[in-house]
């Protein structure tokens, strides 16, 4: 197969859909490699790494989409590439779909087969391709929350940590999957005073055993979620419906009650944002302020740390883009009943049940879709 790796063009996107190392994977398996000049630049990796692993270099994405049959990216494809997505291509990146309503009508029209890391399910009811990039955003999310609390950014002035004979910043945290746990990680390590809020008692437990008194788990009812984001001076949002639009827990009532210059992080943003008064930012103008409310709404948080982000991505990709790739969309996803599930556009129908309930299209089965195309071509 063909495989197309264009340089990421989301504003300030340096991630990578493809290292080196996943490139030299593909060719073993003997596929062809096309890669867009510099897309690798972001995480330090010129050119020639790709050839040295037997990738050919083109000077433009227009060549990577004409010529490949897969393309493997890191975000959403935007507006210019989905102008050229064909429905022979096979599209394999972070997708985000229910909340986006512009892209969904462009994939599918464009008849491509569409498969968003954030649906694939691992064997316990995880989401192993989200994994990486929200253990990474949990961890940003803190530091960029103690960064936000200083007055300079028009936060309270408090160190999150705070010192000996002063309180540290009180840290909430809305959600205890993997985004959760690991902003607790940090927040804990850097020494703030840190609540995690679940309505999934066993995820409480867990946490509880892990951290001890040092943490303090609360079952999230309306009240409880009331009461501590009026005590917090960072509220992390951590919620994920696996590809639906996140529940909108903060309210915009709340926010005006919150104390001046705390600060709200929205890791969910992505996926539409679970506060109210949330906006998609960007790195290079990551905050607005609301009420006297901070808020940090970045839609690709693990950008900030591409080489990180990139590598830890590839780990956790390359066996499903090789399957793609060796066996072909129709055969992989039907031989892998958790990897089906990443099936989120098909030959011009939506797959994905949230994304349909979501946007008001037709839900069409992945076996169904696949089914019926593999019956109209015999």
């Amino acid at each position: 197969m063909r495989i197309g790796v264009p340089k990421e063009i989301k504003h300030q996107e340096y991630r990578v859909g493809l290292t080196p190392d996943s490139v030299r994977e593909f060719t073993a398996h003997g596929h062809d490699v096309y890669v867009e000049t510099n897309a690798g630049a972001g995480i330090g990796v010129d050119d020639s790494a790709y050839e040295a692993v037997g990738a050919k270099v083109l000077g433009t994405a227009a060549e990577v989409f004409e010529t490949a049959q897969m393309i493997v990216k890191v975000k959403e494809p935007q507006a210019v590439e989905r102008a050229v997505l064909r429905p022979d291509h096979i599209l394999f990146t972070y997708l985000h779909l229910a909340p986006d309503a512009a892209q969904t009508a462009d994939l599918v029209k464009s008849g491509a087969t569409c498969i968003a890391y954030e649906t694939v399910l691992g064997a316990d009811g995880s989401l192993p391709l989200l994994a990486p990039m929200s253990q990474v955003a949990g961890r940003l999310s803190v530091i960029a929350g103690a960064k936000a609390l200083e007055k300079v950014h028009g936060g309270s002035g408090t160190l999150i940590g705070g010192v000996p004979g002063v309180e540290p910043a009180k840290v909430v945290v809305i959600g205890g999957g993997v985004v959760g746990s690991h902003a607790i990680a940090m927040a804990l390590g850097l020494g703030a005073d840190v609540t995690v809020l679940d309505r999934n008692v066993s995820v409480l437990e867990s946490l509880s055993k892990t951290y001890g008194a040092a943490l303090k788990t609360v079952y999230s009812t309306a009240s409880a979620l009331e009461t501590q984001v009026l005590e917090a001076d960072v509220v992390i949002g951590a919620v994920l419906v696996a590809g639906a639009a996140a529940p909108k827990l903060v309210t915009a009532e709340m926010v005006r009650r919150m104390k001046p210059g705390s600060v709200l992080v929205d890791v969910a943003i992505d996926q539409g944002g679970c506060f109210e008064t949330s906006r998609a930012t960007t790195h290079s103008d990551p905050t607005y302020i609301i009420d006297d409310v901070v808020h940090y709404c970045v839609a690709n948080m693990p950008g900030a740390v591409p080489r990180t982000s990139a590598y830890a991505l590839n780990n956790v990709t390359l066996p499903f883009a090789l399957a793609l790739a060796d066996k072909g969309a129709r055969q992989a996803l039907l031989d892998d009943p958790l990897f089906l599930p990443g099936l989120n556009v098909h030959g011009g129908k939506v797959t994905c049940k949230a994304v349909a309930d979501s946007l008001g299209y037709d839900y069409v089965a992945p076996q169904m879709a696949l089914g019926t195309e593999a019956a109209k071509a015999a």
